[in-house]
């Protein structure tokens, strides 16, 4: 096996693993546990109303004639996530970990 296929044989692994916690997420309704949690934190810290922010002054420059919802949400989804608190990922990656525990 040359290491290009170890590459896609750990892909796939970690692929599976991912389907396999999420799906367990799922069942226990952490999954939307961890999603309201996320809602709440964002919130709390102004990412939501900085985001709102941001979408309002793009409908602006554009006029809302001109833009949709999807060219919106493409542009703006991977500012959000950018910028998303290294505090809330590390909070919501630690309820994960004791959750797999």
């Amino acid at each position: 096996m040359n290491d290009q296929q170890a590459g896609v044989g750990n892909d796939r692994t970690q692929q599976s693993l991912q389907e396999a916690i999420n799906q367990r997420l799922v069942e226990t309704g952490e999954r939307e546990r961890l999603k309201q949690l996320l809602r709440e934190r964002l919130i709390e810290c102004g990412w939501r109303d900085e985001l709102k922010e941001r979408c309002k002054r793009v409908v602006k420059e554009r006029g809302f004639e001109n833009v949709t919802a999807d060219e919106l949400a493409r542009e703006i989804a991977p500012l959000g996530r950018a910028t998303v608190p290294d505090a809330v990922k590390a909070e919501l990656l630690k309820n994960i970990r004791t959750f797999l525990k």
